[in-house]
């Protein structure tokens, strides 16, 4: 489609880009007033009027992007989210890495790319290495061993989403969608969080839509892609160092534009702060939960956004059981820091300083 709107100096890249940075930007302002975060959904204070948030945002995601796919605007068909071996070692392992990490970290790497913008260096520090580890993990000396878990896999044959399960995607995205929509009303959130968590949503099937259709060029292709982290974070990591080389994409384009956004949603409410480290210790907390992310991120085929929040909507039983391993890695995490800090507890010993939390 994107002949028909007779650019003649533009190209789809730079086309993409540009729509990333607006569709980032809005993440960014729509994120940081919403304290978006997927940990704080589990293991945070205010878990449930955290969960409210993100499964609000699930919701929006879900009904649009189905709709466009029952519009026949978009298909999944040829998307990597749909391949018929299902990697199941490489994804389970890696969502309970980066289940592990982000609760290492307190904050998923959505969440501390937001706080990052907003002063908080602990978050920026994370950021980059899990760029740096990602991109180790794709491309460089981690890579071989991404490929050998990766070939562990389960043939589906066809049977590769929910839609070509029992009841179709029709009944599944209606029991997914009213599920998460009733936990969110009933979550205490406010419903001024709400209504803007729906509008965050809704930039999954947005992203969807303008990559895989409006933007779509046979003689130019472009990937059909939505929201996500990891990729993204690689990219920008590439570009940023190698920018004479090569030209910017949606991933680059994406991740500039939280940045961008959460800022200006900072400076204007005026919750923008400068925070770092308070100890070695803390210090070697989160640079570990950073290692496993980004490991995590790739091995997974995406982050809590990535294969939850834009993977879940696509049916794809891939994107849930990364987004299940995920759960299972922080939940376990959790428990088991919280069990270490009873057992100092009940020994005698000094209770250890509470990590600063930059996700809350």
């Amino acid at each position: 489609m994107f002949e028909q709107f007779g650019f003649e100096d533009t190209t789809v890249k730079q086309a993409s880009l540009v729509l990333a940075l607006i569709l980032g930007a809005l993440f960014g302002i729509l994120a940081e007033r919403t304290k978006f975060c997927f940990r704080r959904a589990l293991v945070g204070e205010d878990r449930k009027q955290a969960a409210g948030v993100w499964l609000m945002a699930l919701a929006t995601a879900l009904l649009g992007t189905q709709a466009a796919v029952a519009a026949g605007v978009i298909s999944f068909d040829d998307h990597r989210f749909m391949t018929a071996d299902l990697a199941w070692l490489a994804i389970a392992l890696g969502g309970a890495m980066f289940g592990a990490g982000m609760v290492l970290t307190r904050g998923c790497i959505s969440r501390l790319t937001v706080l990052g913008a907003g002063g908080n260096l602990r978050a920026l520090t994370v950021i980059l290495v899990f760029a740096v580890v990602a991109h180790a993990t794709l491309k460089g000396v981690l890579a071989p061993a991404r490929t050998a878990l990766a070939s562990v896999t389960l043939p589906l044959g066809e049977n590769i989403s929910l839609a070509a399960l029992p009841l179709g995607a029709l009944v599944w995205t209606g029991l997914i969608a009213a599920l998460a929509l009733g936990v969110a009303l009933r979550s205490g959130s406010r419903a001024s969080h709400l209504v803007m968590a729906g509008l965050l949503g809704l930039l999954v099937p947005a992203a969807w839509v303008g990559t895989g259709f409006l933007l779509y060029d046979d003689f130019d292709p472009i990937a059909m892609e939505s929201l996500s982290f990891t990729a993204p974070a690689t990219e920008t990591l590439f570009w940023s160092v190698a920018s004479t080389a090569i030209a910017p994409g949606f991933g680059v384009g994406f991740f500039g534009g939280v940045l961008g956004g959460a800022l200006l949603a900072a400076l204007v409410f005026r919750s923008f702060r400068w925070q770092s480290f308070v100890s070695p210790r803390e210090t070697g907390r989160y640079l570990s939960g950073a290692t496993l992310m980004g490991i995590g991120g790739v091995l997974a085929g995406g982050c809590t956004v990535g294969a939850g929040l834009a993977g879940v909507p696509t049916l794809s039983l891939a994107a849930l059981l990364a987004l299940g391993s995920i759960v299972v890695g922080a939940l376990a995490t959790n428990a088991a820091l919280n069990a270490g800090r009873r057992g100092d507890s009940s020994s005698g010993a000094a209770p250890k300083r509470q990590a600063a939390q930059p996700a809350e």
